[in-house]
């Protein structure tokens, strides 16, 4: 076997081979060793979770023009508050109040009207002071097609139009009433409803040719209903208060106060009223 003999230069060739041959395979090891790293979580990765303490159910009557608003309130208010239950009462504001009086359990009371409001506490039965939310007025409600051709309320006089409105003791019956007088109009209507969600049932299912309403019960929603707006309106505007009730079952929950006035002040609040006036009811 023939031996050679490395010259200088061949050695320091061989000498650097060797060692990047060396780094590489260090850096190889570590690149293999190293645990790769998660990617950190975005903001919007995170997910959104509730800061609320509150927990319990509250009972909440409201006047039956809320329906559709305080459904869609009391939806967000739980989201928020993942613990909390939302019960909702839907009547005349009348109705409710004789309710509350007669024993029902209720922890917040929404009117359709001040009047209500202040039959309630003149009972004894509200807690801390009411907060205005919502105003509204009338508008008369027909058929679709309005077959009875209704143009205005001096319209409603007339015998052959079948007109349907609130009882007087319910607030969108008074308001009926202020209209009425304002336009210097006598009505002599087929039936006197407990609430406006009767009146605008009869004129849906055509059982009348119109009725006196609120203008947030005409909705796209309803297609078997138009609204025909009249000057006389103005003169009767629903203020709506909100308050809690007394006695609302603090004692046997310490938490249903404070969800109470936590939902008030949701209603009363950015979110709240933003619902409202999407349901097209008037600023406090």
């Amino acid at each position: 076997m023939k031996n050679v003999i490395p010259t200088a230069a061949s050695s320091k060739r061989r000498t650097l081979v060797a060692l990047l041959g060396a780094a590489t395979l260090v850096l190889g090891l570590a690149a293999c060793s190293a645990p790769a790293e998660d990617p950190a979580p975005t903001e919007s990765a995170a997910p959104r979770e509730s800061t609320s303490t509150l927990e319990g159910t509250i009972t909440v009557f409201a006047a039956a023009s809320l329906t559709a608003t305080f459904t869609d309130i009391a939806t967000d208010f739980e989201e928020e508050h993942p613990g909390v239950t939302v019960e909702l009462n839907f009547a005349g504001s009348s109705d409710l109040v004789t309710q509350i009086t007669e024993g029902a359990p209720a922890d917040v009371f929404a009117s359709a009207d001040v009047r209500n409001y202040e039959k309630l506490a003149e009972a004894g039965l509200t807690a801390g002071d009411p907060v205005n939310f919502a105003t509204n007025t009338l508008v008369i409600a027909v058929p679709a097609g309005n077959p009875a051709e209704v143009g205005n309320i001096s319209d409603l006089a007339d015998a052959d139009v079948k007109t349907v409105i609130c009882a007087p003791q319910v607030p969108c019956g008074a308001a009926a009433a202020t209209v009425i007088q304002a336009a210097g109009v006598t009505l002599t209507p087929v039936s006197e409803e407990s609430s406006v969600t009767d009146v605008l049932g009869k004129v849906s299912s055509g059982e009348a040719d119109a009725g006196l309403v609120y203008v947030t019960d005409i909705t796209d929603d309803n297609e078997a209903v138009e609204g025909v707006e009249f000057a006389e309106s103005s003169t009767a505007v629903n203020t709506y208060p909100i308050v809690a009730v007394a006695d609302s079952g603090a004692e046997a929950d310490p938490n249903t106060a404070a969800i109470a006035q936590a939902f008030i002040q949701y209603v009363t609040g950015a979110q709240g009223l933003a619902v409202l006036a999407d349901g097209g009811f008037g600023a406090p």
